[in-house]
C-alpha cells in the first residue's frame, strides 16, 4: 500500500511537504477550502518550489469556486513548476468547501461537466462555457506550459453516482473510512496519532492531534441527518451543543476549526475511549493492522492527515509505523 499525505492548507504546508517527502510519502494533497485555509494554489507552487520528488494537488477542488479557465490556469502553473508528472487535480462536490459556506454539494452532473471542460482547455481546445468559446491563449512558453498538459485526476466519491462519474472520467477514487474494491486505484483519507508506548489516549497531545477526526464525524453526521445511526450513545447529546446556534449560522459553528483542532462545543465529547473506538488514537502495531484490513478491503493508498502543534512529528510517527 502507498501512503501519502494530506494536510488542511496552512500558511507552513509547504515545509510540511518537503518534510513528507523526506519521509517517503508518495503524494501530498492540499484541502481546498476558501473558508478554512489560505489558497491552495498558492500554497501548492510554494512546496513545488521546495520539493522534488513528491507528487501535489489540491484535494480537493470544488468546481463552483472557480471558473473552469481560472482552474485551467492554476493547473497549468502548478505543472510548470512541479511537473505534470507530479501534478495531480483531486475533485470533489463540495462537502465541506460548499458546506461551510452555508451551501450543500453540487450535483455530480455538473461535478463532470466541469472537469471535461478544465480538461479539454488543458488539451488546447476550444470550448463553450456560460455562452462564450474560449481556449487558453497563452503562448507556449515564459507565459504557460505547452499544451496539450496531462495530468493525473482523482475524484473524492462517495455513493453510486460520484462512484459513476469517477468512473467516466476514468479517474482515481478518493473515499473515506471505507475503500472501493471496484477501483483498480483507491484512495483512502484518514486521520488520527499513533500513540507512544503506554500513552494516555485522552491526554491533551492525543485529542490536539486526532480529536479533529471525531469531530468531523459528528458534523458529518448532523448536516447529513444520520446522527442516531453513525453515534447511538451520546451523539443526541453532542448536536445539542449546537441548538443555540441559528439555524442559518450552524454551519459556522460546526466548521470552527475543522480537520484543524477540536472547537470549545465539541472538547467535552472528544475522550480517549471514543479517539480509540474511532480507530484514531492507535498504537504503532495497531495502525499496521488497521492499514492491512483497508489493504485486503481494496486500498491501494493512504492520504493521512496530521494534525495538532508538531505535524512533522506526527507525518514522521505514522511513517514509521506502517514502515516497520
Amino acid at each position: 500500500m502507498k501512503i501519502s499525505c494530506a494536510f488542511a492548507t496552512s500558511l507552513d504546508s509547504h515545509e510540511h511537504a518537503r518534510i513528507a517527502e523526506t519521509l517517503g510519502y508518495e503524494r501530498a494533497f492540499f484541502y481546498d477550502s476558501p473558508a478554512l485555509y489560505p489558497d491552495v494554489w498558492v500554497q501548492l507552487c510554494r512546496a513545488a518550489d521546495r520539493t522534488e520528488r513528491i507528487v501535489l494537488g489540491p484535494g480537493v477542488l470544488i468546481p463552483s469556486l472557480r471558473h473552469p479557465m481560472v482552474t485551467a490556469s492554476a493547473i497549468g502553473t502548478l505543472a510548470s513548476v512541479a511537473g505534470p508528472d507530479r501534478t495531480m487535480v483531486g475533485v470533489g462536490s463540495g462537502f465541506t468547501g460548499r458546506l461551510s459556506m452555508g451551501k450543500r454539494p453540487i450535483p455530480w452532473a455538473k461535478v463532470k461537466e466541469y472537469v471535461l471542460i478544465v480538461q479539454a482547455l488543458l488539451r488546447g481546445e476550444e470550448v463553450e462555457w456560460d455562452g462564450g468559446i474560449m481556449t487558453m491563449l497563452a503562448p507556449n512558453d515564459r507565459y504557460a506550459p505547452a499544451r496539450p498538459i496531462e495530468v493525473s485526476w482523482v475524484v473524492a466519491a462517495n455513493g453510486p453516482k460520484g462512484y459513476g462519474v469517477t468512473r467516466d472520467l476514468g479517474a482515481e477514487v478518493l473515499t473515506i473510512l471505507v475503500p472501493n474494491p471496484d477501483f483498480a486505484s483507491s484512495v483512502i483519507l484518514d486521520f488520527g496519532t499513533v500513540l507512544d508506548e503506554g500513552e494516555d489516549p485522552g491526554s491533551q497531545r492525543v485529542v490536539d492531534a486526532a480529536g479533529h477526526g471525531l469531530s468531523v464525524v459528528l458534523h458529518w453526521a448532523v448536516e447529513h441527518g444520520a446522527i442516531d445511526e453513525l453515534m447511538p450513545e451520546r451523539g443526541r447529546e453532542w448536536a445539542a451543543a449546537y441548538d443555540d446556534v441559528p439555524p442559518e449560522k450552524r454551519h459556522l459553528a460546526l466548521h470552527d476549526r475543522h480537520l484543524v483542532a477540536v472547537n470549545e462545543r465539541d472538547r467535552p465529547f472528544v475522550t480517549g475511549d471514543l479517539l480509540v473506538k474511532g480507530g484514531l488514537a492507535l498504537s504503532a502495531s495497531q495502525w499496521r493492522d488497521k492499514l492491512a484490513k483497508l489493504e485486503a478491503g481494496g486500498c491501494t493508498e493512504i492520504a493521512y492527515q496530521p494534525a495538532g502543534p508538531d505535524i512533522p512529528h506526527e507525518l514522521e510517527a505514522f511513517a514509521a509505523a506502517v514502515h516497520a
